[in-house]
């Protein structure tokens, strides 16, 4: 007799949504850091601006403090590069639920770039972002929709996920 082993359930299959570079500073610190996303995406970033007083920073309302660029097509093979920068190794207390971030302390680590001297020495921030099938429908504007808790992604989720399709450690 034939038995037919179980299969899979397209909708709990876990996909990355995006991968967002994110880097913070104002005046000439910014504009570097808005190169340097330049360079590595060839597209330009969006530019964020402070809502919040913070004097101790001097931070006013409507200034410019970071540059930010989501890749969604293809997010895997810069995730690669990115995750090359950390020896594929990654903490847990990294992971949150649908997402995980890494910092990148110099761009030079990445495989394939090299340094040049008008950015200078600088690192930015890492976002992985990823989702089931079904999750537009709690985003929608008309007929928004509310999603149960499990169809949420948890730590271990997504450390089986990187450690499958990424070979990438977790301490």
């Amino acid at each position: 007799m034939n038995k037919m082993k179980p299969k899979e359930n397209i909708m709990r299959k876990i996909k990355i949504e995006k991968v967002v570079f994110s880097v913070g500073g104002t005046g000439e610190n910014l504009e570097k850091g808005v190169k340097l996303l330049k360079m590595l995406t060839g597209k330009d970033p969006a530019r964020m601006k402070s809502r919040k007083r913070i004097p101790t920073f001097g931070v006013r309302p409507k200034l410019e403090v970071g540059a930010v660029f989501t890749i969604r097509k293809n997010p895997g093979e810069i995730l690669k590069k990115m995750l090359a920068t950390k020896d594929n190794t990654l903490k847990t207390s990294q992971i949150s639920e649908n997402n995980f971030s890494f910092g990148v302390k110099e761009y030079i680590e990445i495989p394939g770039v090299e340094y040049r001297r008008d950015i200078g020495i600088m690192g930015f921030d890492v976002t992985v972002v990823f989702k089931r099938a079904g999750r537009r429908i709690r985003l929608k504007k008309i007929k928004a929709g509310k999603i149960p808790k499990r169809n949420e992604i948890t730590r271990e989720e997504i450390i089986k996920f990187m450690e499958e399709n990424f070979n990438t450690n977790f301490i």
